[in-house]
Parts: C-alpha cells; sequence; structure tokens
C-alpha cells in the first residue's frame, strides 16, 4: 500500500501520429506544471513506433506500461491526433479500470473523424462547410467547381491540409491527405473570421466555456503556420453578444452530442451568413502557451488550476461510474 497521501498521476506524451512532437511538448508542460507537493507524476512515452518507455527513456513494453499505469489514480493522456486523442488510450485505460482525463473511446473516435463530427453537427443544425469524403478509388474523378480545402479525414495540427485553387493541383493535395490517413475530406473554402472556443464538460453535468479566441494569419492557418509564430492570438475574440450567444450554445450543442468529457476545443469560422463549424478537437495542444490554457486564463483559470480541474473531475467521474 502507498503511503504517499499525493494523488499519482501517469502524464503520457508521444505517440505513433505525425504530432509526435508537439505531444512530448504538451507533456511536458504538463509534467512542470503540476504542484509537487500533491502529485506524484509518472511520465510515460510512447515512441513513434508504439514502443512504451519510462520517465528514463528505458523500453518497457506495453505489459510494462500497464503495470506502471495500474500503480497511478489517474492517467492524463497528453497524445494528440491518431494513436491517442482518438480514444486509442482512453480504451486501454478503460480495459484496465483507470480514471482517465477527457472524452471516453466514442468521443473521441466521433471528434477524431471529421467527416462523422460533420455529420453530428448537421443534425443539430449547425452549418459546415460543403464537403465530399474521398478515398483513393474516387480521387480521380472529382472536380472542382471552386477553391477547396483538402485535409486527412482523421489527423490532427494540420498535417496533409492543402489549399487548392485550381484541378491540376488537387492530385498533389490529395496525395498529401492520403499519407496520414486513407480518407480524405474535399471542403469548400469558408470565407469568415476564425474563432475558437473551449468547453469543459464536467461530471455534474455543467458546462464551462472559456473566452472565444481570434486566430489572426496572412493566409491558411495549417502545420507551418501553427508552429512557426508567425499567427496572432486575440483572446478574448471581438465579438457581438448575439454572436458569442449563438457561438457558446452551438459549441455545448456539439461538445454534448459528440459525448465529449474533459476539455474539448471547438474551431469556428464566422462568416456574413453566422457561424461554420470546422472541427472538436478532445485533446489539443496543451503547453501553457497552447489556445486552450490561453483562452482559461484569460477567464481567470491558470494553467495549474486548469490542470487541477481536469484530473479531479477525472477523478469524480470515475467513482459516479463505479
Amino acid at each position: 500500500m502507498r503511503r504517499d497521501h499525493r494523488t499519482r498521476v501517469a502524464v503520457v506524451g508521444g505517440g505513433t501520429s505525425g504530432e509526435h512532437e508537439v505531444s512530448l511538448a504538451s507533456a511536458a508542460s504538463i509534467r512542470g506544471a503540476l504542484d509537487e507537493s500533491r502529485y506524484d507524476v509518472v511520465a510515460l512515452t510512447i515512441g513513434r513506433d508504439g514502443s512504451w518507455y519510462d520517465r528514463g527513456g528505458r523500453p518497457i513494453g506495453l505489459t510494462g506500461a500497464v503495470h506502471v499505469l495500474r500503480t497511478c489514480d489517474v492517467v492524463l493522456p497528453a497524445l494528440h491526433g491518431p494513436g491517442g486523442e482518438d480514444g486509442t488510450l482512453a480504451a486501454l485505460c478503460d480495459l484496465a479500470g483507470l480514471p482517465c482525463v477527457g472524452s471516453g473511446v466514442m468521443a473521441g473516435a466521433l471528434a477524431m473523424d471529421k467527416w462523422a463530427a460533420k455529420l453530428v453537427a448537421e443534425a443539430l443544425g449547425i452549418r459546415t462547410a460543403p464537403g465530399r469524403l474521398v478515398v483513393p478509388a474516387t480521387a480521380s474523378t472529382l472536380r472542382l467547381t471552386g477553391p477547396v480545402v483538402v485535409k486527412p479525414v482523421a489527423a490532427g495540427s494540420s498535417l496533409g491540409v492543402s489549399l487548392v485553387q485550381h484541378q491540376r493541383d488537387l492530385a498533389p493535395a490529395l496525395a498529401a491527405a492520403f499519407a496520414h490517413d486513407a480518407r480524405a475530406l474535399v471542403e469548400d473554402v469558408v470565407a469568415g473570421r476564425e474563432i475558437d472556443v473551449a468547453v469543459l464538460a464536467r461530471p455534474d453535468g455543467s458546462r464551462m466555456v472559456s473566452p472565444a479566441l481570434e486566430i489572426h494569419s496572412s493566409g491558411l492557418f495549417d502545420h507551418a503556420t501553427k508552429y512557426d509564430g508567425t499567427a496572432r492570438f486575440e483572446v478574448p475574440a471581438p465579438l457581438g453578444d448575439l454572436d458569442l450567444q449563438r457561438l457558446e450554445r452551438d459549441a455545448v450543442a456539439v461538445v454534448d452530442a459528440l459525448g465529449c468529457a474533459g476539455v474539448a476545443r471547438v474551431d469556428f469560422f464566422l462568416t456574413d451568413r453566422g457561424w461554420v463549424l470546422n472541427e472538436v478537437n478532445t485533446m489539443p495542444g496543451f503547453t501553457e502557451t497552447s489556445q486552450v490554457p490561453r483562452m482559461f486564463a484569460a477567464a481567470g483559470l491558470p494553467y495549474p488550476e486548469l490542470l487541477d480541474l481536469l484530473l479531479g473531475d477525472a477523478l469524480v467521474a470515475a467513482r459516479r461510474a463505479a
């Protein structure tokens, strides 16, 4: 029996997706922000090949990782993209009977699948960009009638995303998307302001909505722009009362319909005709300067306290489910 009264937290980073390095940064930032007087932090890393490693970088395999996880009170996955954010790690925690921060298997899988998330949103009456689902067998038949954005159906950090203006550029864009997923989403370009908001879905049924954040960038907010420092974030975003009320209502509605728990970032465009949903992220970038922590910090909830809340909620949810 452990005599340490601190909560033992496994922070898992890395992963097999193209967001491996981003995930490592999130995990390191989370570990550094957790109060050592309250938490006994255990670091686990998943390599690009799926191998598991302990804090010292020693390979321990999946069996060893499960043994370590089962010594912990709660798991905080800092995994972005497929192999983590898509519900994979939540499934492992479910099978091992471990409380886990964030969305469960179904919500993670649905939100990661941009096509499925669009269908859910549209069923709620929330507009999304007109789009088509494309697979390699149908790619050659697609003809453009205007500019489009091509993206993998299930990937993050804008990996494999391209703006296509001409038919001749479509095939290379689809190839870039198919490098990350067997399916691609081809969406009409939406002209509008890029506005994000974060929703905390708490186990008591309450919802905490962050101030909105506006992304200012000179072009497509792609993978390079996300991390090269050229984009500017404005929080709170300047919005009228009616626009803000509709944004918050739609964000909460889609988070609840997907079944999300913990925190989710919901990305929209504000157009001349109103709000258009872009996508939902159930484990967005989570360093102290990432979008979600910035948004909640603007509401008076500092990064360490946000982590406290997420960990506490995961433990409460587990007790209620027991």
